[in-house]
């Protein structure tokens, strides 16, 4: 028996460590026709993940702003945790494919009485430590575990995901900030010009120069730039308090930058990358792979529950009624057992087809991914292009307008043109204005959609 026992145990570790693993290993889909470029026209080549978030938003405000939300952000910290539990949820699994071992003490003193002098104490005291391993033949711990590591590189590449997610959002709530402030203060310098007109038009309509018509018109478009003031006001105070549950705090203020939207300035120009090394490094591409790893290993827990597993346990202590003969009374018990299914109407094989139509649903998953992630960065790319012809067209429209507005006021002094020429140029000059300030915000949230498009936002 002494030499039984060292050879099961070798036999027990080689079956642990050399038996195979039922079931096929995982490999990443390869999507035919896959282009080998995006839509790069007129792009440098480079890696945008190489360009930290405060290079290309150089507003030293805007940058306080993203490291608040990514310190506070509540689902910032939500992902965290979860990170944390998955993490522990893999150590668990890893545990499993190891001997485990336990503690088992007790002792009682029982008293017996059977009357007259027959009276008994009857002690009984044990320890015995406990030993349990199942050998993992037919690879179904091994699956188990790369399914938990699976599972938690998931959530760790969705935490980096909703860290892109978040310098995003944060720097598109304040561009669109800035743009309402500049709207806002666009719409001021409108009224007083229009309460401008009012006073120059009364004057003329009393001294009888001019008839009641244009004096009511400047009345009109006073009370319609009036109009604007207070939806801007409340667009402005929603946008904060949006912006302040990104920060994770309670709604309040939000600073700002003290240069004018037009004046802001992006830190460097983005570069495109190669598809195949982008989709390597997007947090959600490889979170889609992960979870197709971890659909794949299901498939192999699936098809190894339907084979037997062998479990061995031992225990080795001591038992006796007196403590000081305790150790000289040695327990041990070894036994091995080999169990697994032999009737259950099709229960496994089900099970196994099930993982393995879910496997299948997760490779369209990672498809469509790839799909989307080409989609996206195309849109971001073309939309980035557009935005600035817009602006340019934009600027263009904005300068021919202020010069037909400075005529038309000079040719009605003069009496050349009527009342009604000089708000039209003045209706002109404002949509102008504003349609300037919405191309410069167009053009600023198409980097920040193509800066999160082509990974970046990652590194500081």
């Amino acid at each position: 028996m002494r030499v039984l026992y060292p050879i099961l145990l070798v036999v027990a570790v080689a079956l642990s460590l050399f038996s195979c693993r039922v079931g096929r290993s995982f490999r990443t889909p390869e999507l035919k026709e896959m282009p080998a470029t995006f839509d790069e026209e007129g792009m440098t080549e480079g890696t945008t993940a190489d360009i930290g978030w405060s290079t290309l938003y150089a507003d030293t405000v805007l940058q306080g702003l993203i490291s608040q939300a990514l310190d506070h952000n509540k689902d910032m910290l939500a992902a965290a945790a979860r990170v944390r539990e998955l993490m522990a949820a893999k150590r668990i699994t890893f545990a499993k494919m190891f001997p485990g071992a336990g503690m088992d003490l007790y002792g009682d003193r029982e008293y017996l009485n059977y009357g007259g002098d027959n009276k008994k104490y009857d002690p009984e005291l044990h320890a015995n430590l406990t030993f349990g391993w199942e050998i993992d033949i037919w690879g179904n711990l091994r699956w188990q575990n790369e399914a938990a590591v699976a599972a938690y590189l998931q959530s760790v590449e969705a935490q980096r995901a909703l860290r892109l997610t978040i310098v995003s959002q944060v720097a598109q709530m304040y561009f669109d900030l800035k743009a309402l402030d500049r709207e806002l203060s666009i719409v001021r310098q409108t009224l007083e010009a229009r309460r401008d007109a009012v006073h120059f038009a009364t004057l003329r309509y009393e001294g009888g120069l001019t008839s009641e018509i244009p004096y009511r018109q400047s009345l009109v478009e006073l009370a319609r730039t009036e109009t604007l003031l207070p939806k801007l006001e409340n667009e402005i105070k929603l946008k904060e308090n949006d912006l302040s549950v990104l920060l994770g705090e309670f709604p309040a203020g939000i600073p700002r930058g003290g240069s004018d939207l037009g004046d802001v300035q992006m830190g460097t120009e983005l570069p495109v990358d190669l598809p195949s090394s982008l989709l390597e490094r997007r947090p959600d591409v490889r979170q889609a792979e992960q979870a197709l790893r971890e659909a794949n290993a299901k498939v192999g827990v699936a098809l190894t529950d339907m084979f037997p597993k062998l479990r061995l346990t031992a225990n080795l202590g001591a038992e006796n009624a007196e403590l000081t003969d305790f150790l000289k009374s040695p327990t041990w018990f070894v036994s091995g057992a080999l169990t697994g299914p032999l009737f259950q109407l099709g229960s496994k094989r089900a099970a196994h087809k099930a993982a393995k139509a879910a496997y299948e649903q997760q490779v369209y998953a990672y498809e469509k991914k790839i799909l989307e992630v080409f989609k996206e960065v195309n849109n971001a790319l073309v939309t980035y292009r557009k935005s600035r012809e817009m602006r340019r067209s934009a600027d263009a429209l904005y300068r021919s307008a202020l010069s037909y507005n400075k005529l038309a006021k000079l040719q009605y002094v003069n009496g050349v043109v009527s009342y009604m020429d000089v708000l039209d140029a003045q209706r002109q000059l404002f949509d102008s204005e504003i349609a300037v300030n919405d191309a410069i915000l167009t053009e600023f949230t198409a980097t920040v959609s193509l800066y999160k498009a082509l990974g970046g936002g990652l590194e500081r």
